[in-house]
């Protein structure tokens, strides 16, 4: 029997040898008729830490690693890092912000 094989995008990478593999599966609603999108989360194992969070992987079943893991990663791509862009809203709302105060103040002053 061939084994299975799954392609999905690492979105942890924090544990040594060990991927963690959002898997996105689409499907048309038996009853609404509308294509639904589910994900399940896959450990798998990185025998050389090379793939890092935002990666596109495939993934080959094998048998039981360690408690979690039952999958190992076969091949992959990377993709290029890119700035959080959590922390670049935080920033602008930092400074503006800052704006904000600084242009309340002149303005009571002004008055």
């Amino acid at each position: 029997m061939p084994k299975r094989t799954l392609q999905g995008e690492v979105v942890s990478d924090k544990q040594d040898k060990t991927v963690i593999v959002r898997v996105e599966r689409r499907y048309t609603h038996p009853v609404m008729k509308k294509t639904v999108r589910s994900t399940n989360k896959f450990h798998a194992h990185d025998e050389k830490n090379e793939y890092s969070v935002g990666d596109l992987v495939w993934m080959e079943e094998a048998r039981p690693i360690s408690k979690l893991k039952r999958w190992v990663v076969t091949q992959g791509e990377k993709r290029a890092k890119t700035e959080a862009p959590i922390a670049m809203e935080s920033e602008k709302r930092s400074k503006s912000s800052k704006s904000d105060k600084a242009g309340k103040s002149s303005r009571a002053t002004a008055s």
